[in-house]
């Protein structure tokens, strides 16, 4: 058996969502896949909608402004989604817990995913791992998993484009 803790790949897919939503619920399932989970799940008409307000309630942790705030949210939506931890052992992954009912929806299979994984996140790696590129105007999310927990760019375009913007406000400045 193996703990599938749900840590990072869970606050990752989140933000892949976030950051670049999907046109349809097939791919927001091709994305379940691309970052770990095997799992079928049954089909309902509200799947898109649904996801989208997990997200959209996702992001609120994202833009929170303090670590109680954070947390006051994260509990909330792990209430929500709250369910008995149970084994499972489905698409040859081996014994595994799951930490919701079987078998739900895709919104509610990723709202309990998506909660735990980031609240995991943040408390294995710090409260302020989670939030929006620094680089104006980019609002993408980025979820911080550098080993020195100062990552505060989406991508190196981002960073690149911030240190240009620093280098000619100084060189302007009488």
């Amino acid at each position: 058996m193996h703990l599938n803790p749900y840590g990072e790949y869970a606050v990752l897919l989140a933000a892949s969502l976030a950051n670049e939503w999907p046109a349809d619920r097939r791919g927001i399932e091709a994305r379940t896949r691309a970052f770990g989970m095997t799992m079928a799940f049954p089909e309902a008409p509200d799947d898109h909608d649904g996801v989208r307000s997990v997200i959209d309630d996702w992001l609120r942790v994202v833009d929170a402004a303090d670590p109680d705030r954070r947390a006051e949210l994260l509990n909330a939506e792990m209430a929500a989604a709250a369910a008995y931890p149970r084994l499972t052992d489905h698409d040859d992954e081996g014994w595994h817990l799951h930490y919701r009912d079987d078998p739900q929806s895709l919104p509610s299979v990723l709202r309990a995913v998506i909660s735990v994984g980031t609240s995991l996140h943040l408390v294995t790696r710090g409260m302020h791992r989670l939030g929006r590129c620094a680089s104006e105007p980019c609002t993408a999310v980025v979820v911080d998993i550098t080993r020195n927990g100062r990552q505060r760019y989406c991508s190196v375009r981002c960073a690149n484009r911030a240190a240009v913007r620093r280098h000619r406000e100084r060189t302007l400045a009488p």
